[in-house]
């Protein structure tokens, strides 16, 4: 069948150059297994535990809490503190992160917002120049002037608080070590230092981890990172509270005000006042299921749930994965569920918002009418979700570039983490402060602009607001009870990757794994994304033909899975990255 083609060939393919024997050799042999199993296409399985992450060495760090007895809230400290080393480029302490959890004793489930938070001193003239333009993107990105206020360490701590079994410090033992005797570059990570080496370069503390002798790191080569050692001492021996006071914030806000060229305003007050915040979950239902994330200031779980609750009203399943209509359906949901995103969507604390309108089962079935047709649709606007009181803001058009990381858990206790955590751009701000850590760019989450047509923009920057993100950490409920933990990294291509994932598996069937190495095609905006070199280039034609502009280019996610069923998990890492999934 094509479906067999479109899934199974690509899979295998793209997976197989992160397996060369010489990766396979450099991890335990739990890892090497579950890279073996990536690029056979294959769900790794198991009857009591799993966690899915971007990198081995983290993965492995995770497992070996999970083995000891250990909570997800614990395995994910665990996974973070090696993800900051092993992948900077992606995540780190320098940046922020969403949480969603499901306790398997009480059957809540609970999110927590560790976004980064503007400066204090922040305006919303902010990425602006002189004549009140916007900045172009990299001038605003590299340097002190986008670097938020970090949440990722808080938001560990916070988790250990609330659900964590194991002794805190012993989470960051694997870590030191790598730290401080070294771990080996992979691929992704040398290649990514190569392509940025100019911007990598501009700091000397960057370039002289980076770029020693002034090349950049090779692949396999030993990289230590003493300082990140020392800054995971301090945090294993006295909790998250001595990275937003003392010596580690101190360096912090004085790399951030005197970057050159480009300085921030990050003071010590903001992050001594940096606080994580519980937020209640969104849901949506889509085929007797319940699909809940995060709300805002994540645009993730309203538009994810958007795109889903449209199409809820469609025969996906009947139609098929090949089908250029199912891809007609998914695309238009996606761009009606982007002109709400771009209309309503920012941090609530300072933007009233109708989540509830937008998710509203009735609302949600009216705008899924519009997809009724035979061709794609010649434009879409906002719709006018029920506010509990009246509001209205222009379009915002702000840009969010991939980088990111996914971390899915489950513990043998039943609880489920999806955590998805970001330093924004790849290298972030490019800054590295003095603890051995990026610090990020999520500033530049913000809209540029604050007004269009004299109408205020809802995601625009404010002192101490958090910027729009569409991070969609995800966890699919049925009955009460999680059955799919799913999210990604990709800018706002995000939302896409994780809706797609959800209907491959609970409308096509396919099993985790088969439904992360799926290829993408993404529409935010009018451009039909079709991922290249995939055999999903059979629907670019068809596309084509039902009025879509189509653009072939590499869509680079890096979703991680499991599922909870009857017979135990089934894990899916992303082929395009080099993450594994290990259960027992």
């Amino acid at each position: 069948m094509l479906r067999f083609s479109l899934i199974t060939s690509f899979s295998v393919a793209l997976a197989l150059p992160l397996v060369a024997q010489e990766a396979a050799d450099a991890v335990a042999p739990e890892a090497a297994t579950a890279l073996e199993a990536k690029a056979a296409g294959a769900p790794v399985t198991s009857e009591n535990w799993m966690v899915a992450a971007a990198n081995p060495l983290a993965v492995q760090a995770g497992a070996r809490v999970l083995r000891e007895g250990g909570s997800a809230a614990d395995a994910m400290v665990a996974v973070q503190a090696v993800l900051g080393l092993v992948e900077p480029q992606s995540s780190g302490l320098g940046g922020g992160a969403f949480l969603v959890w499901y306790d398997a004793e009480t059957g809540e489930l609970t999110t927590l917002d560790g976004r980064e938070t503007a400066p204090l001193a922040a305006t919303p003239t902010l990425f602006q120049d002189g004549n009140g333009e916007p900045l172009k993107f990299f001038d605003a990105v590299v340097g002190g002037l986008s670097v938020g206020t970090p949440g990722t360490p808080a938001l560990m701590e916070a988790a250990h608080e609330r659900w964590g079994t194991s002794e805190w410090a012993g989470l960051f033992d694997e870590a030191i070590a790598l730290a401080s005797d070294g771990f080996a570059v992979s691929p992704r990570l040398a290649g990514l230092v190569a392509r940025d080496a100019e911007r990598l370069g501009r700091f000397p503390a960057t370039a002289a981890y980076l770029l020693p002798e002034g090349a950049p790191i090779s692949e396999g080569a030993t990289l230590v990172n003493a300082a990140y050692a020392e800054t995971l001492r301090a945090l294993a021996a006295n909790g998250a509270g001595v990275f937003y006071e003392g010596a580690i914030a101190e360096g912090i806000v004085e790399t951030v005000q005197n970057a050159e060229g480009n300085p921030g305003v990050l003071a010590l007050n903001d992050l001594s006042t940096y606080v994580v915040k519980e937020r209640a979950p969104v849901c949506v239902t889509y085929r007797a299921h319940d699909v809940c994330g995060m709300g805002p200031p994540s645009s993730g779980a309203l538009t994810v749930g958007q795109i889903l609750g449209m199409l809820e009203g469609y025969d996906l399943a009947e139609l098929g994965a090949e089908n250029p209509e199912s891809w007609r359906l998914i695309g238009d949901a996606s761009r009606l569920a982007f002109a709400d995103r771009g209309r309503y969507m920012a941090d609530s604390d300072f933007v009233p918002m109708p989540t509830e309108g937008l998710v509203d089962p009735d609302y949600l079935a009216n705008r899924g009418a519009l997809l009724g047709g035979d061709d794609a649709l010649p434009e879409v606007s906002a719709g006018s979700p029920a506010f509990d009181h009246a509001l209205l803001f222009a379009d915002d058009i702000s840009l969010e570039l991939p980088s990111t990381s996914h971390i899915s858990i489950v513990d043998a206790q039943g609880n489920a983490l999806s955590m998805t955590t970001t330093i924004e751009n790849g290298f972030g701000s490019r800054l590295m402060a003095p603890g051995g850590f990026l610090l990020n760019n999520e500033l530049t989450d913000f809209s540029f602009r604050t007004h269009t047509d004299g109408v205020p923009i809802a995601n625009r920057v404010e002192p101490g607001k958090r910027p729009r993100s569409s991070m969609s950490p995800t966890i699919v409920m049925r009955d009460g009870a999680p059955v799919m933990v799913v999210g990604s990294p990709g800018g706002s291509r995000i939302i896409g990757y994780v809706a797609k994932t959800i209907i491959a598996h609970l409308d096509w069937g396919l099993d985790v794994q088969a439904a992360v190495s799926m290829p993408h095609l993404v529409n935010r905006f009018g451009t039909y994304d079709v991922e290249e070199g995939t055999s999903a280039m059979a629907l670019a034609e068809p596309l084509a033909e039902l009025g879509y502009e189509v653009n072939a280019r590499a869509l680079t996610s890096g979703l991680h899975v499991i599922a909870i069923g009857a017979e135990g998990l089934e894990g899916g890492a992303d082929p395009r990255r080099e993450g594994i999934a290990i259960g027992e």
